[in-house]
């Protein structure tokens, strides 16, 4: 069921969660427990008193913009309509954002966080994002453009779940739509799946108020595994999520070594 503060908690508990980590993002264990003691970090680290998002949060903006931009021109112009073709101009918009100065000259651009000074800024941003935006964002599931399969594509797509939450849109279209957002900028099979998982995680648990987070994230396997059975490395997905699904219910220690 659509809600507003399902929407909210999901977005600015994800910021939350990457201002917090954004002060670690680079530092292994005993950096972190060094610096901050010994429950690791705990509070956010202020730089002149802000809680600094990363590029996640960042990305995450402009996917929203992009899905918000299909549907603005659908409605005022009667074409286009939702597609990853305006989520992939809004991410050349925040490529702008990370090479140029605030405020840009020109109004060769489609997202309105442009307006936004704050966005001007590099938070590590990653190599593969940049390098293949800057290179035209063509990416897609049918034509990679790299064999990338780093945590940028994933890290980004929540949006995709939250707008279609409660469409008529089926779950494969949604799913595949995840994947191929991911697939701008991130070409490996390991890349762009994940996406796809995540998006229809997050779909399942806004719309239905009864399923459990392991639920959905089980029946996100099943659906993945259907969506994508011809790829090279579902198999792989497969294992990691089953090995994840299993470590998040174990006593294991989180900073064991893994045997």
């Amino acid at each position: 069921m659509r809600s507003i503060d399902k929407f909210r908690g999901c977005l600015i508990g994800g910021a939350a969660g990457d201002a917090l980590g954004y002060a670690v993002e680079f530092l292994r264990e005993p950096q972190i427990f060094s610096r901050y003691g010994e429950n690791g970090i705990t509070e956010y680290a202020l730089r002149n008193g802000i809680a600094e998002i990363s590029d996640d949060t960042q990305m995450t903006l402009f996917t929203a913009n992009g899905l918000l931009l299909g549907t603005t021109r659908g409605m005022t112009r009667g074409v286009g309509g939702c597609s990853p073709s305006y989520v992939r101009l809004c991410y050349k918009d925040w490529y702008r954002t990370q090479t140029e100065e605030y405020p840009v000259h020109d109004k060769n651009y489609c997202s309105w966080l442009l307006n936004i000074p704050e966005l001007f800024s590099r938070r590590a941003p990653g190599m593969t994002c940049l390098s293949a935006i800057e290179q035209g964002a063509n990416g897609s599931v049918d034509d990679p453009i790299n064999s990338s399969k780093g945590c940028g594509g994933v890290m980004r797509v929540a949006p995709i779940g939250l707008y279609f939450c409660d469409k008529k849109a089926d779950n494969d279209f949604v799913d595949m739509f995840g994947a191929e957002v991911a697939a701008i900028t991130h070409g490996h099979e390991l890349g762009y799946i994940p996406a796809a998982a995540l998006v229809h995680i997050i779909r399942a648990v806004s719309e239905n108020e009864n399923i459990t987070l392991k639920e959905a994230v089980i029946e996100s396997v099943s659906a993945i595994q259907r969506l994508f059975s011809n790829a090279h490395h579902i198999e792989d997905f497969t294992e990691l999520m089953k090995k994840a699904i299993t470590l998040a219910f174990s006593d294991v220690d989180d900073l064991l070594e893994p045997v």
